[in-house]
């Protein structure tokens, strides 16, 4: 299914450009996968770095960033940071220990994502409160959508960013001199080894990261802990039997994408679901609703944590696959097993009501308490 809707996507400012919103599973996957159609390229906003990332590029640029930053993310590199991450999150279990009710994302999936990204970059522990403010506000969305209240969170925004970019600038100026086993310092080798990446490319890289790092990860394990208890029997199976824990993160990734939509241009002319689309038009591929799709997934509307196969794309498809999905899962699966093994039980408080993040973009929770335990 394809409709049109005009004068769309003013954030984008495509305000009188035809925006095609794509939802069916092999159309998204098309729209992902097919660089000779559709471009991820997008306006360089104004003082913004981030639209200057891989995320916004195509190949051969793309091919060549992306070639070296997976450095960063290797499987060798991930299992090194393992023991890391399981000592941060049995670290924040340990300081709500003891407590009845807690706020899952404020005590735990939010700091998570945001202490595990800072210490991969290898920033210091000192520049935490900082780090955190300007990742908040990075991922912040406007009070309405209102023109005012826009263009007043853009301007917060680009604030936020410039002193973010100063900030990263200083940390690999003083890198240069000190080289860690951190992710800044890995491709900073990757530099002096001869591999083109400019400071240009690798600022910018540093903000995407600490963006994508925090936001979905915190979102994933939100949702994980939503629908594992509010489907009836799912917790105390996955305590008798940890090793669905996996398997149920992927469930998570498909049923409660945390990413719902991105966005394509349109490169020359095609058809998708009947409908010709023109150069230069705008296409939003949405992720949460390709990964319903009743066509793809058996009782797509029903959670199952033994749902085999799970062919989501919950991280994207094709060149732009998610560079940090290994990272997320990593965590997910470390956060989920070790919440569920330090609680009994985790249940709804009297009177809870859902408290979502108002951004269609991404799919989450701002705030979320519960019953625990131990």
């Amino acid at each position: 299914m394809i409709f049109a809707i005009q004068n769309g996507l003013v954030n984008y400012n495509y305000e009188r450009a035809k925006v095609w919103n794509v939802f069916l599973y092999d159309d998204v996957k098309r729209v992902l996968d097919d660089k000779e159609y559709f471009s991820s390229k997008s306006p360089r906003l104004p003082g913004s770095s981030i639209s200057k990332t891989l995320i916004n590029t195509d190949p051969p640029q793309h091919t060549d960033l992306r070639s070296i930053v997976n450095r960063a993310f290797t499987p060798r590199v991930m299992k090194e940071w393992e023991p890391r991450i399981l000592e941060i999150t049995q670290n924040l279990l340990d300081r709500i220990s003891g407590r009845e009710q807690i706020d899952i994302v404020k005590d735990f999936s939010h700091p998570l994502p945001l202490f595990v990204i800072s210490e991969l970059l290898g920033v210091p522990p000192k520049h935490i409160d900082r780090f955190k403010e300007w990742s908040d506000i990075l991922v912040m969305s406007p009070k309405s959508i209102s023109k005012e209240d826009v263009e007043e969170l853009m301007k917060i925004k680009r604030k936020a960013e410039k002193e973010l970019e100063e900030f990263f600038q200083s940390i690999i100026d003083e890198k240069r001199n000190n080289l860690g086993n951190d992710l800044i310092s890995i491709l900073i080798r990757a530099e002096e080894e001869g591999v083109k990446i400019s400071e240009d490319e690798l600022v910018p890289f540093c903000n995407l990261l600490l963006v994508a790092g925090n936001e979905t990860t915190t979102n994933l394990i939100s949702n994980a802990v939503f629908s594992i208890i509010e489907n009836h029997g799912v917790y105390e199976e996955l305590r008798k039997n940890p090793s669905l824990i996996p398997q149920m993160v992927e469930e998570v990734l498909r049923y409660r994408s945390p990413a719902q939509v991105l966005r394509r241009i349109v490169t020359k002319e095609t058809e998708i679901g009947g409908q010709r689309l023109q150069k230069g038009e705008v296409v939003v591929p949405w992720l949460g609703s390709a990964n319903r799709d009743e066509k793809k997934f058996e009782n797509a509307s029903h959670f199952n944590i033994h749902r085999s196969p799970n062919h989501h794309i919950a991280f994207g498809h094709g060149i732009h696959f998610c560079l940090g999905a290994p990272l997320a899962r990593l965590e997910a699966n470390i956060a989920m097993t070790e919440l569920i093994k330090r609680y009994s039980s985790i249940t709804l408080p009297q009177g809870f009501t859902v408290d979502p993040i108002e951004d269609s973009a991404v799919y989450g929770l701002k705030s979320f308490p519960v019953i625990v335990r131990g």
